[in-house]
């Protein structure tokens, strides 16, 4: 038995057996310090089958069953009915803050609680939805952290992709839409500075549509200039230049600059702003320039996924990519041009071979007529058919046309 509940250790939260450790303290371990370091803790004083055991037991919630709970999950407030945060104050008979005057009046015939802050006192009211964190780590886990597996190679170039980073973005579904228009093009990190509704989200992985590596792998931030401080060069996207002093660049324009910075050990990145409002102009004044697309100017309005992938595919274009559509091992992408799969052009003899059988079919049946006319009806002819490019199968296919309606002619009963 890998996890159990014991009254004495941990208070009764499930603990993971031998440890004393609980199943939420290995759960944010996990996911908080990395696959690599989770894996070696499960190394240095647990085992492997007791990690992935607990990884488990939190993404089923088993706790339901045993109505165990850690202390630190979102399930246990739940199961003792606060589901708001004055549920929670009228445990308390009165509230104190360290850092604050501030008095919170709780219910009759509880204990006191000092706290650090209101914010503090949130947090631990509201918890964490530990067993969704344990679902992303065994995700983890399954598909071994394999970017190039799950989300294809990314071009041949010693640029970085730029970081994808979206200010207040107001719907988790659209955060989700946007993951898949980055896996679409080879972008893999994404940041999020206070989304609306909340993160991590459970609405965002389903409306990504397989781009879960990119939800898993998403930073949240507090601010802007925490989401950023990391970078070389920002380009910001927006409908209009405002009263900013800042290059104005096309997507495409946008996309040299980033592959060129990157190539050059810049780490560069993109803002796009909420879907209702854009970016404010305070966003704005922390980017090196400013990417307008060529629209409609009397319907501008892109929602955000479209404007994620409008700037991604002008990266992955401009990064070298050449390859189109999808590929697989058996069935590798397009590239551009004309597709002979297993075919080859024609060479000059067999096309020389085409026009002479052409040529002496058409003698026979009178039509390179008359004999002054017939050289520069000749060049015609080669003329048009060497401008198909044709393939050395198309050549043979068209050789057995010309015998076959050779041979019809040749059948026809003549007139008396």
């Amino acid at each position: 038995m890998w996890v159990e509940v014991s009254p004495e250790v941990n208070g009764g939260q499930p603990t993971v057996t031998g440890t004393g450790a609980s199943v939420a303290e290995v759960v944010l371990k996990c996911y908080e310090a990395g696959l690599s370091d989770a894996l070696a803790m499960a190394a240095g004083g647990m085992e492997r089958a007791a990690l992935d055991a607990s990884l488990r037991y939190c993404a089923e919630q088993s706790c339901r069953v045993a109505g165990a709970f850690c202390s630190e999950c979102r399930l246990a407030r739940l199961n003792a009915g606060l589901r708001r945060l004055d549920d929670y104050c009228r445990q308390f008979s009165e509230i104190t803050f360290r850092e604050s005057p501030l008095v919170v009046t709780g219910g009759a015939g509880g204990q006191p609680l000092e706290a650090a802050s209101l914010a503090e006192l949130a947090e631990s009211w509201e918890g964490r939805e530990i067993w969704y964190l344990a679902r992303r780590v065994i995700r983890r886990l399954r598909h071994k952290q394999d970017r190039d597996g799950k989300l294809g190679a990314r071009p041949e170039t010693t640029a970085e992709p730029p970081a994808v980073v979206l200010v207040k973005p107001q719907m988790a579904e659209n955060i989700g839409m946007v993951a898949r228009a980055m896996a679409n093009f080879g972008l893999d990190e994404l940041r999020l500075v206070t989304p609306r509704d909340g993160w991590p989200n459970a609405k965002a992985e389903a409306a990504a549509s397989g781009a879960h590596v990119i939800i898993d792998e998403a930073a949240a931030f507090a601010d802007t200039p925490a989401a950023v401080g990391d970078l070389n060069w920002i380009c910001a996207t927006t409908a209009r230049p405002r009263d900013l002093t800042k290059p104005v660049l096309s997507p495409q324009e946008a996309a040299h600059e980033l592959v060129r910075r990157a190539a050059a050990g810049e780490r560069v990145g993109v803002l796009f702003g909420p879907e209702r409002s854009g970016l404010d102009n305070d966003d704005i004044a922390l980017a090196d320039a400013l990417v307008i697309a060529p629209v409609n100017p009397a319907f501008a309005s892109l929602n955000l996924a479209q404007a994620v992938l409008l700037v991604g595919y002008e990266w992955y274009k401009e990064a070298g990519a050449n390859a189109l559509g999808r590929g697989t091992a058996t069935d590798p992408a397009a590239q551009p041009g004309l597709n002979l799969r297993a075919q080859r052009p024609a060479t000059k003899e067999e096309l020389l071979g085409l026009f002479e059988h052409l040529e002496r079919e058409l003698d026979a049946a009178g039509y390179l007529f008359p004999p002054d006319k017939r050289p520069s009806m000749v060049r015609n002819l080669r003329t048009l058919l060497s401008r198909f490019g044709a393939t050395e199968q198309e050549v043979r296919s068209l050789r057995g046309i010309v015998a076959a309606l050779a041979e019809g002619r040749r059948k026809r009963p003549q007139a008396p």
